[in-house]
């Protein structure tokens, strides 16, 4: 929009939007409002409604929307230096690899500077193929890991897989989903199997070399999955019996939404030889990032590598104001004080509801709430329904899952007990009425 062009109404802008933009770009919400404004955990539509945004731009918004030190920190690099890109040498490029350095686990010191998770995680498996020597990569059922013919292929939702031939070499291991066990184990007879399964793909679905595996710690898009404690640990093992390398793809997880480090990974006591970022890492600006142990990137030291707008020095002076924002305010702690303080009011909503409030699950800023009926049939519309009538009454929440029935709580990590308290009155009252529409027993 020009300085100064009074803004479009909604049927306007849906209008326009429906002229010029694919049809395959989607609308979360049946009617949409048309945002203007952000400002902290706030967004303002055209006739200054406010709405309490608990989806943060898909997990993204991690300080607040226009966050006063990070809007001045871009500003000012606006006014010195746009863009060079990476084959010229500019200080905010190496100043933010320095602090993912900093903040990553011990022994990952090395960065590789992209636009998006998706550029991240295609530069993760190539360093993998190239410092390994080897083809095939590993991922998890109910995966997402972007949207390029690569991570399309390692996503593993056909809500997200385009019908094309995928890319070659892909392999899919069950993943943790203990509300709906691919074994129909339980907690007391769990064992892991879900982690054995890595080793099984590795015996009768790839050479037994493979290059490597990559997961998110907790599923995003997949419905907020969140493997067992000691999951990662049992994986981690098995990768290295077979000398499969490992990614951590923390385009969600990272810069502390899961309120117990930088890293979701961590919380697991597992290293990987590579993490991948994006998303919060920009509070909403594009920059991704790769941070690898120092071995596996000098082993393709000789390999030229370039990204145009990688690296670009307004993008990677947002995001060290954004990461400065995080230590300054302690806002991992802040993820998960009030990401418990959450959890108990979904639980409490799951007592509440049952046979329609599935399963709760997730940690620190990083929740999901399954909708099912009793016998485990998912609630898609009902999940939509929920959405619809918090937006009604100025809540923004998000839904994800395979089969679209999980509603998705991934706010700004800056939130309040107020903000909570918002989102489980207004998200109580239109789980209540959705299922008296429903009229399913209880």
């Amino acid at each position: 929009m020009k300085p100064g062009k009074p803004a479009l109404s909604k049927a306007e802008l849906k209008a326009k939007r429906d002229k010029y933009i694919f049809g395959s770009v989607k609308h979360l919400f049946a009617d949409p409002p048309h945002f203007v404004k952000g400002q902290g955990q706030y967004l303002y539509d055209q006739e200054g409604r406010e709405y309490l945004d608990m989806f943060a731009g898909i997990v993204t918004v991690s300080v607040g929307h226009c966050h006063p030190k990070v809007v001045e920190a871009t500003v000012e690099q606006v006014k010195t230096l746009q863009h060079t890109s990476t084959i010229f040498m500019t200080q905010p490029m190496v100043d933010l690899a320095e602090k993912l350095a900093e903040i990553a686990p011990t022994g990952l010191s090395k960065s590789f500077i992209t636009n998006s998770g998706t550029e991240a995680n295609e530069a993760a498996v190539r360093l993998a193929r190239l410092a390994s020597g080897r083809h095939e990569v590993i991922a998890l059922k109910h995966s997402y890991h972007g949207e390029s013919h690569l991570t399309s292929t390692l996503t593993a939702n056909h809500n997200f897989r385009p019908e094309i031939m995928p890319a070659s070499g892909i392999v899919h291991a069950e993943n943790a989903y203990c509300y709906r066990c691919p074994f129909n184990k339980t907690s007391d007879n769990c064992q892991l199997e879900c982690a054995q399964d890595v080793e099984r793909v590795i015996q009768t679905q790839t050479s037994g070399k493979p290059a490597v595996m990559i997961a998110e710690p907790i599923q995003g898009v997949g419905g907020t999955i969140t493997p067992p404690d000691d999951y990662f640990v049992e994986v981690k093992k098995i990768l290295d019996k077979y000398g499969v390398l490992f990614i951590a793809d923390e385009v969600q997880t990272g810069v502390g939404r899961t309120g117990r480090d930088w890293f979701g990974i961590s919380g697991y006591g597992v290293v990987p030889d590579m993490i991948t970022m994006a998303k919060g890492l920009g509070n909403g600006m594009p920059i991704g990032a790769v941070i690898a142990r120092d071995e596996l990137s000098d082993r393709v030291s000789a390999q030229q590598q370039i990204n145009t707008f990688g690296g670009n020095p307004v993008s990677a002076t947002t995001a060290l104001a954004v990461l400065d924002v995080i230590e300054e305010e302690k806002l991992i702690k802040n993820a998960k004080e009030i990401g418990d303080y959450l959890m108990e009011g979904f639980k409490d909503l799951k007592k509440r509801h049952p046979g329609f409030v599935a399963d709760v699950r997730g940690r620190g800023l990083m929740l999901g709430i399954e909708l099912a009926a009793k016998d485990k049939t998912p609630l898609p519309q009902q999940t939509a329904r929920v959405i619809e009538l918090c937006r009604e009454n100025g809540v923004i929440i998000g839904k994800g899952g395979l089969f679209a029935n999980v509603i998705r709580i991934k706010p700004a990590l800056n939130i309040t007990k107020e903000n909570a308290n918002t989102l489980l009155e207004v998200m109580g009252k239109a789980i209540a009425t959705v299922e008296k529409e429903s009229q399913i027993l209880v």
